[in-house]
Order: structure tokens, then sequence, then C-alpha cells
């Protein structure tokens, strides 16, 4: 099994319309709603690639209640843990005639103390049966701030590998817990380090106490720096559609690729492909198979053994 936490979970609602106008009415051609938050897309895109997946993190109120609902439709276990407050929204907006996407996203309920302990109570219980997990996302309010270490801490304590996908004092703190992986975009590792220069960033990240880190280029796909090598990934050509989710399936394909025990350059392949692929499905959590399909055997990896 493998695990995902979002504790910050968040019921996804995009809207697509024909042209986004700004200070304008604009008309919405199609609505679509989805269990989103990054761990929760990072579990329905791993149970899409056949791995048995639970996701715990938080939900409460309403949306809540609908997130929950829709993730019963899915082949995610969920072990959402309830709180009084009420689960956040996200709200994408797909411009079709530019591609872009203009993103809101709400705050998220406070979490009390007591719904935390209930929290640490069922994330120790799920990381008997874990082979790996994932700590993934913003943090909702009266959380605190070196949780991710904390929860780090634990996994590694009881031998789960730990991947680490989230951004600011958050990630500094929880790098000092050394994380198996952590997944940073370019802007995070810039922020994380003063560098923006990718991989002298990147190789900044792992003396943080990262033990690999894989950070995404966007476009240009990814560079990780391990302990055995470095090597970037570049697909095969540029993808039109929305980006939104993109990193998230990422982390599902380094995920699944670390359980499969794959090799370093298969993992950002299929980490690549699938990212990619992302892009042209309708919403985040989801990738157009075709499309994956089809770049996964294109996509290039280059190897710079001596820059590990």
């Amino acid at each position: 099994m493998i695990l995902t936490v979002t504790l910050n979970a968040a019921l996804d609602i995009t809207y697509r319309v024909p042209r986004l106008h700004p200070h304008a009415t604009n008309r919405v051609t199609e609505v679509s709603e989805r269990p989103g938050g990054k761990g929760l897309n990072v579990a329905r895109v791993l149970a899409a690639l056949g791995h048995r997946t639970v996701a715990t993190g938080f939900a409460g109120g309403g949306t809540g209640t609908a997130l929950r609902a829709l993730l019963a439709e899915t082949e995610v276990t969920d072990a959402l843990v309830p709180v009084g407050g009420t689960t956040r929204r996200t709200v994408a907006v797909v411009d079709a005639a530019g591609g872009d996407t203009t993103q809101l996203n709400e705050p998220g309920p406070t979490v009390s103390p007591a719904e935390w302990d209930t929290f640490l109570g069922t994330y120790r219980e799920l990381l008997a049966d874990a082979r790996a997990v994932a700590l993934c996302g913003s943090l909702p309010p009266g959380v605190p701030v070196d949780v991710y270490a904390r929860l780090t801490r634990a996994a590694r304590s009881a031998g789960v590998p730990v991947l680490l996908d989230t951004s600011g004092e958050p990630l500094r703190r929880g790098l000092a817990a050394r994380p198996d992986l952590t997944k940073p975009n370019a802007e995070e590792l810039a922020a994380l380090t003063g560098s923006t220069e990718p991989l002298r960033a990147a190789r900044d990240a792992r003396r943080r106490g990262a033990h690999a880190v894989a950070a995404s280029l966007g476009p240009a796909g990814m560079l990780a720096v391990t302990a055995d090598g470095t090597w970037q990934a570049t697909p095969p050509r540029q993808i039109a559609g929305n980006p939104t989710g993109a990193g998230d399936s990422a982390v599902a394909g380094l995920l699944s690729g670390l359980v499969e025990n794959l090799p370093w350059p298969d993992r950002l392949t299929r980490a690549v492909a699938l990212s990619a692929a992302t892009v042209r499905a309708p919403a985040a959590g989801e990738f157009d198979t075709a499309t994956y399909e089809e770049l996964l055997p294109r996509v290039v990896v280059t190897d710079h053994p001596s820059a590990a």
C-alpha cells in the first residue's frame, strides 16, 4: 500500500470558458468537480497506475462531505479524519482560447489540537502497512509549521520511505528530517535556496537534508540530483492544455517508481510522461492515457553522473 497525506484537502472545481475576460461577465461552458489537494491528486494517479493507495488528511463540513462522496467513486481508500471546520475549495478557470489557467485557492479549515492528535494516531496506524508515504501540499490553519518534519521522522522510524512535496517554511523544516525524496518546482527551489540555477539549487536542497531532489522544470522536464547520480528528463514536445496537477502526477510517477524499485532514469521518464499527459486531462489527479503511452518511450534522459 502507498499512503498519501493531504492535510489541506480541497474540493477542486474547474470552470472552462471560451475566453477569460477580466472585469467582465464570463459564461462557463463546462464545470467539473474532483477530490483535490496535492496528496489526493497523487493518490488518484497512483490508483490509475494500479497501486493500492490510501489517502489520509482532514475533511469537514458540506464541502468535505462532497469531497468524500467523489473520492468513494475512485479506487482510493478513504482514511480522512473528520474536522469541525469546512474543507476548502479551489477554483481553476481554464481559458480555452489562450490555454491559460487562473487558480483561486481558499485557506482551509482550522484544525484543533484534539483533531491533530486523532490524525497522528491514524497516521501511525497506517504506516504499519505502507510501502511508501507522500507528504503533500499546504498546511491548514492550526497545524504546526514543522508538521512535515514530525511526520517524516515518524515514517522513517517505521522504516517507510518518504516523499515530501511542499514549499516555504514547511519544506525548509521538513528537509531537516531527511526525507528520501523531495519534489519542488524551480520557483520553490529558488525560494528555498536563493539560487535560480536549478542544478545548483537542487544540490543545495540535498545538503539541507533530502536524500534525493527531483526538481520540476515545467515544460523542460525534470532534474534529479541523487546519491547515485544526476539526470535530466525532457519531454519530446511541449503539450498545450491545463497544467494544474501536472506536478502531482509527477510525484505519483516518482513514488510508483520507488516502490517498484525502478532505476532513476525510468522513474524520471514515467514522472515526466505522466506530468505532460496530465496537461491534456480535464482536471488535476487525472492523465490522458493516450498521451502518456505516446510520450513514455520518447522522453529523453541525459545522464550526468559526475554532477551528483
